[in-house]
């Protein structure tokens, strides 16, 4: 193929949540766009996100969204100074889609249907003429002096700008396999070793798997790593509800324990304590079951215990060493710090997680120093623009992910659409 097939303004590769913002970004300021999306559809994602309600962002300022991607964060001030948390809600608010705040801070639609969300961003970009290319993958992507040159089962294109938003290697099954790395190696980019994130931590411990569909709202999660010493060197601790299932534990907690480096891989090197009771300090927790013994001597340690965490969690922490039907008056000081020690640091033994296929996001991709945050376009490329999980940015579950996505798109796409009039100039 010598000749292009067509030579749009702009060519996103990626129908997702940030490629459909870049696309209506640039739609809007004017450029002529075509998205180039493997699936029958756009947004598939979108409509398995946040337990099929699509959890759009976090009730915070664009300041907690920086906060929360840690180090990272920095990163984002330019994509949020375009697109705010508060134009995210304003975007679907405007397109009929009304929205509300759980206790959480997570924003989700009133309708609690993500399909919604969908709807309204291809309304969106329908009236602002993207043109949709399904069934259609981007194969090969090549830049010389400037010149973009991409090929798909379809066609040759040769646009003035191309958005990279394929996504990252998570949930697999919407066809996120992790392309857009390839593509940006084969121009130059380093691309940060990838592991799959927030994602369930699968737990061999015998009585975790006994209390399938149990949550706790509030644990704390140590995970600590093995050295050759056989010394515990503490990586990191998150905080939040956990949900056991039969493989081990999910919920905001563990989810974002994922995030973490560690040996994941490893798992025979991880050691993962739980703090059943992070309101309380072990010394506090010994005065209210002295207490108790005093006042009611004939209850139960289990029963007691029952009163802040669930009956069948209590039953589990104390049968291995048979302090469930121990009576508070009858309760030795050893026994006390027992049932204290398995409430404050129970250990759970990690087998690993659930890898890219239950995972949300994924962690690493392109490296952010290769990226000009204040456009989204590549330092190293100037007619090459990079956004959404395809970078090296993973935030906490809440909203942080899809806000960073919204948001770099957004940037993205208006700076694209600016190169039409830019070729053979480096705008950097």
């Amino acid at each position: 193929m010598n000749t292009p097939s067509d030579s749009p303004d702009v060519l996103v590769a990626g129908g997702g949540a940030a490629g459909l913002f870049s696309a209506i970004a640039a739609a809007e300021s004017g450029a002529r766009v075509v998205v180039l999306e493997k699936n029958p559809r756009a947004g598939i994602k979108i409509l398995m996100s946040g337990g099929s309600r699509c959890n759009i962002t976090h009730h915070c300022d664009n300041r907690g969204i920086v906060s929360a991607y840690g180090s990272k964060g920095k990163f984002l001030h330019s994509p949020l100074a375009s697109f705010t948390t508060q134009d995210t809600i304003d975007f679907f608010e405007s397109e009929g889609v009304a929205t509300k705040v759980e206790e959480t801070g997570k924003v989700f639609p009133v309708s609690n249907r993500a399909s919604d969300v969908l709807q309204a961003i291809l309304l969106r970009a329908e009236r602002a003429k993207v043109d949709f290319r399904y069934s259609e993958p981007v194969t090969q992507i090549s830049i010389k002096a400037g010149i973009i040159e991409t090929v798909s089962p379809k066609g040759f294109y040769k646009p003035k700008a191309f958005i990279l938003t394929t996504g990252g290697l998570s949930f697999p099954r919407c066809g996120t396999t992790g392309d857009g790395y390839k593509f940006a190696a084969s121009l130059g980019h380093t691309i940060q070793p990838t592991r799959p994130a927030l994602v369930p931590v699968a737990i061999s411990t015998p009585w975790v798997k006994e209390l399938a569909g149990i949550t706790v709202p509030d644990v704390k999660l140590t995970l600590s790593v093995r050295n050759n010493n056989d010394c515990l060197n503490v990586v990191g601790s998150t905080r939040g509800s956990v949900l056991f299932t039969h493989v081990g534990i999910t919920g905001p907690c563990p989810l974002n324990l994922t995030r973490i480096e560690a040996p994941w891989e490893e798992p025979k090197s991880l050691y993962l304590e739980a703090d059943f009771l992070p309101n309380f300090k072990s010394e506090e927790i010994a005065v209210l079951i002295q207490e108790n013994s005093k006042a009611h001597g004939k209850k139960s340690i289990a029963s007691l215990i029952a009163e802040w965490i669930p009956r069948r969690l209590v039953d589990a922490l104390l049968a291995k060493d048979q302090l469930q039907g121990c009576k508070l008056a009858e309760l030795s000081k050893a026994n006390r710090s027992l049932a204290i020690n398995l409430l404050k640091a129970a250990q759970l033994q990690v087998t690993g997680n659930l890898g890219y296929e239950k995972a949300e996001v994924t962690s690493g991709g392109i490296a952010l120093e290769e990226v000009d945050f204040k456009s989204m376009r590549s330092r190293i490329h100037p007619n090459l623009f990079l956004a959404g999980e395809v970078l090296d940015l993973d935030g906490p579950i809440g909203g942080f992910n899809f806000q960073a996505a919204w948001s770099t798109g957004w940037l993205a796409g208006k700076n694209a659409a600016k190169t039409k009039n830019m070729v053979g100039e480096n705008p950097i």
